[in-house]
């Protein structure tokens, strides 16, 4: 059994582990209010602008736009989400474990030099590169401080890319957040817009009569690249929302096994105590009867 003295230190540490789990769960549920707020107030006009932009094009089907062309993929470019710290659970660890999964699907029919990776968040481009990936680019600040102009400038690059040829496919690779207790892995094709995928606000808004000024090819010219853009912004602030939520969950998790593991210490610091006075009082009385 311990000794006292070892028990007691024991305590202490644990009790200062405490304190650093309860303040970075409070910080982490600060963040998350306002990243929450963010991506609560974003993904409703973000999805029903999608669900327009999918109608039209389905309906239209004269009008031509160069981001809903299929072609067979010989070069795939995938944007992966992550952190850029530790402590929130298997949040990092579930994008990097993905990530390779997507590598060895594509791997077999392309092969590995023609995957490219944009990551963003420190973890994942650390986990990219220990798989050896190609990494074309990687993006610290914007995993910390969502930036609209950021990941505009990326998904115009993208646009870009995609139409010259260069790229014939690009994933997005995130967290969608549900809710603070659940955050659901999400792989999704970002490039070219799927125009076949089905969900509730496509189906609502597909029998919908659109008037369209000044024209339709203006229209396609000049909405469609900003709707696009927007998703990706849309998905790093999912992102984020989900990486607070599962630091928050993490934190508060640490700092409820601290109390757990201080519990035990004590009672087992209270029963090393009472055996030491037991033997003290047994040693007081066997030295009186002597």
């Amino acid at each position: 059994m311990a000794s006292l003295k070892e028990v007691k230190g024991r305590i202490a540490s644990v009790n200062s582990t405490k304190k650093i789990t309860s303040a970075m769960k409070m910080v982490a549920s600060a963040k998350l209010h306002r990243a929450q707020g963010a991506i609560l107030h974003m993904l409703p006009y973000e999805k029903k602008l999608y669900a327009i932009l999918k109608a039209f094009l389905s309906k239209d089907v004269d009008i031509q736009s160069p981001y809903v062309d299929q072609r067979p993929v010989k070069r795939v470019a995938i944007i992966a989400f992550s952190s850029n710290s530790t402590l929130c659970g298997a949040y990092n660890a579930n994008v990097a474990r993905q990530l390779h999964s997507m590598v060895k699907e594509y791997e077999a029919s392309i092969g590995k030099e023609n995957i490219l990776v944009y990551a963003v968040g420190k973890q994942i481009a650390q986990a990219a590169k220990k798989a050896d990936l190609k990494i074309e680019k990687i993006f610290l600040e914007m995993a910390d401080k969502p930036s609209y102009q950021e990941t505009s400038d990326l998904a115009e690059e993208l646009m870009k890319r995609y139409t010259s040829k260069e790229i014939d496919k690009v994933e997005l690779l995130y967290h969608h957040f549900k809710s603070t207790a659940s955050q659901v892995l999400t792989r999704e094709t970002y490039l070219p817009v799927d125009l076949s995928a089905k969900d509730d606000d496509s189906e609502n808004t597909r029998s919908m009569d659109f008037i369209i000024e000044p024209s339709k090819e203006e229209l396609v010219e000049s909405l469609v690249p900003q709707v696009i853009s927007l998703r990706m912004f849309t998905a790093l602030l999912d992102s984020n929302a989900s990486e607070h939520a599962a630091r928050t969950v993490a934190m508060q998790t640490a700092t409820d096994n601290a109390n757990d593991l201080i519990q035990d210490l004590t009672v087992q610091y209270n029963k090393s105590r009472q055996q030491a006075i037991t033997n003290e009082l047994l040693d007081i009385i066997g030295g009186s009867i002597q």
